[in-house]
């Protein structure tokens, strides 16, 4: 089913860690040796001690060699472009040195089996499931190197699995999955991270899970965003999750996005988003137009309890208790109030606790 394929994802230098400073001085100091014995060219690789044997450099030379030593570092270090981070935001870094994987699909037919499960699952998402699965096939065709998924905006009432469904995507496409709860963060910093300066400051929540996982397609979840408030700072200025979301929303502006926290470009335009709402209220006309929303209505009756029968097998429920299961739903009004997958959850979690309780004598 899907592959990896590993791509560049820093815009910096990763590689090897620089020689140490007594070794350069060393090698500096090797070769103005060889030069006053009339024997210049490269030096053999040998002991410091055979390098030492036969000694011609002053303390002129010395200091000279070692200033030139500190010149050749610090101008090596200045091109890795990370010169200006600590050593343990080097080492956080390093996870990225010979580039991050992307999933990748070989042929259309993955994606149609991807596409068909999640159906399976989850029918009520067809709207979701059919934007995928159209991308997916797209990226076939193309011979994308990933699979470039178009962020997705869920709109549809609360309780009906729309994390659920981005969480089953993550499982089907062997990718890592994050969630954010727009309403318990609602500024900015927990997405992309904060600049050195503001308390606590630490990368965002997405690079986090990449670092992690060494993955730059992660699917990313921002749970119930059209409740995401704003934070102020002490000098006025305001910091919102939708404005920090903007421009990895843009696959120009994501694939050269640079990290508040490391000051560092990456390539973000490989991770597949999904944003849910409960309404489009309070949401901003720039969000809008890059994450056009997906309409999904409330899970019909037929699908929940086709639903509940395939979590309460999985749960190894048995029979009688999956009936009790049955009946509840078949009898519950037409327009129950709360009638939701989250509420089927509820009630296969109390009937699972009363089927397998111990019989009391």
């Amino acid at each position: 089913m899907p592959t990896r394929t590993i791509i560049p994802f820093a815009q910096a230098n990763l590689g090897d860690d620089p020689p140490p400073r007594w070794e350069v001085e060393e090698r500096l100091k090797g070769f103005l040796n060889r030069i006053r014995a009339g024997k210049a060219g490269p030096e053999p690789d040998r002991s410091p001690k055979d390098r030492n044997s036969r000694d011609r450099t002053t303390t002129r030379d010395r200091h000279r060699i070692y200033r030139r030593a500190k010149r050749y570092l610090e101008r090596r270090d200045a091109a890795t472009g990370l010169a200006h981070l600590q050593d343990d935001d080097r080492d956080r870094l390093a996870a990225l040195r010979d580039g991050a994987w992307i999933t990748r699909l070989g042929t259309e037919h993955e994606a149609d089996v991807i596409a068909s499960a999640l159906h399976e699952d989850m029918p009520w998402m067809g709207p979701a499931t059919e934007r995928v699965w159209h991308a997916m096939r797209r990226a076939v065709r193309t011979g994308s190197p990933g699979l470039p998924l178009p962020p997705l905006l869920l709109l549809g009432p609360p309780g009906i699995g729309k994390s659920h469904w981005a969480r089953r995507l993550g499982t089907l496409i062997e990718g890592p999955v994050t969630a954010i709860d727009a309403t318990n963060e609602p500024a900015s910093f927990v997405l992309v991270g904060a600049q050195r300066g503001w308390s606590n400051t630490q990368p965002g929540r997405v690079l986090q899970t990449i670092l992690r996982e060494r993955c730059a397609s992660p699917v990313v979840i921002v749970d119930e965003i059209e409740k995401a408030g704003v934070t102020t700072s002490t000098r006025g200025a305001r910091f919102t999750l939708t404005d920090g979301i903007l421009p990895l929303l843009e696959p120009a502006t994501a694939r050269d996005w640079n990290c508040p926290y490391f000051r560092v470009r990456f390539d973000m335009s490989w991770i597949a988003w999904v944003l849910t709402a409960n309404s489009l209220n309070g949401l901003p006309e720039p969000l809008l137009s890059r994450c056009p929303p997906v309409p999904l209505g409330p899970v019909p009756r037929a699908d929940l309890m086709r639903y509940a029968r395939r979590d309460c097998e999985n749960r190894g429920l048995p029979e009688p208790a999956i009936e009790a299961v049955m009946d509840c739903l078949a009898t519950a009004p037409p327009a129950a109030a709360g009638l939701s997958l989250r509420s089927v959850r509820r009630l296969i979690d109390r009937i699972e606790t009363l089927a397998t309780m111990p019989t009391l004598h």
